[in-house]
């Protein structure tokens, strides 16, 4: 590897070790290669979320937007000197066959919260869901390896899953930027409103209300969960914990009695660091037992 390519992808790493809280844990199962790749696709979205959640005018965040998609095609186009982390990108999506039209999806997404605050159906939050997750889930299909085309479908779901799962657990964050993701025709449903939100109300409503939106995001768990099998086998133990990770952030949620306001619902480092070394262990049996 020449040397301004090993730069950028340590550049990378270095983006993904200290921002990617719970992927980067499932990052370290993979083989070096795809870890690599991971990471330096990671480092492109990261770049995303951090215009979107920063503190800029939205007309500036907006162009921010527009120059980093434009970094994106000039990167693929062969050009990928605007940033440290974008030869490295440009030589994993390269390598892993990536279409460009997953991350465009991405910034679409980026560019739906610049502008939608509410989301007043299923259907309208789905399509946010899938522009900023089920993208990556798409992305992180191709690096993992797959053979079946079933598993693009499962991969969509899987987005689907984590992406509900973290809106979930962010109510309190996102209602204080002005961003109620939770679709409008639930909270009628349950008369629960935008007002009691913002003021964190934990009552019967809510309750009832979070019973119904953690069943949901269950339901694409268990969509996705064909997924496991579909991939090569070497990225399944990575998978496995990914899955692992957002599953139990959402059975804490229920433990919790959907209370998300008090204080905020994660998985220790130690627990994440528990399924990173069982999913270690389970690669190395798997290893073994392909001799």
């Amino acid at each position: 590897m020449e040397p301004q390519l090993a730069v950028s992808y340590r550049c990378a790493e270095t983006v993904a070790r200290s921002r990617a809280r719970n992927f980067y844990y499932s990052f370290i199962v993979l083989p070096p290669e795809k870890r690599r790749a991971l990471c330096a696709v990671y480092a492109f979205m990261r770049h995303c979320d951090d215009i979107t959640d920063g503190n800029a005018s939205v007309d500036d965040k907006r162009e921010m937007l527009r120059r980093w998609r434009a970094d994106l095609d000039a990167a693929l186009s062969g050009d990928s000197d605007g940033n440290p982390i974008l030869p490295a990108f440009r030589d994993a999506v390269r390598r892993y066959s990536i279409p460009a039209q997953y991350f465009h999806w991405l910034i679409d997404g980026a560019e739906m919260d610049l502008m939608v605050h509410r989301y007043e159906t299923f259907e309208s939050l789905y399509r946010y869901c899938f522009h900023v997750a089920s993208s990556v889930g798409l992305v992180c299909l191709q690096i993992f390896g797959f053979s079946d085309e079933l598993a693009k479908k499962h991969a969509e779901h899987c987005g689907i899953a984590f992406q509900l799962t973290n809106i979930l657990r962010d109510l309190k964050e996102d209602a204080g930027m002005g961003r109620i993701y939770l679709p409008a025709e639930d909270m009628k449903r349950f008369d629960y409103g935008a007002e009691d939100l913002q003021r964190g109300i934990v009552d019967e409503r809510f309750r009832r209300l979070m019973t119904f939106e953690t069943n949901r995001a269950q339901e694409y768990f268990d969509r996705a969960r064909p997924l496991l099998q579909l991939i090569d086998k070497p990225s399944q133990p990575a998978l496995w914990a990914m899955m692992e990770i957002y599953g139990r952030i959402l059975q804490k949620i229920v433990r919790r009695g959907y209370d998300v306001f008090s204080s905020a619902i994660n998985l220790s480092n130690p627990a994440k660091a528990s399924i990173a070394c069982k999913a270690i262990t389970l690669r190395l049996i798997r290893g073994i037992q392909a001799r």
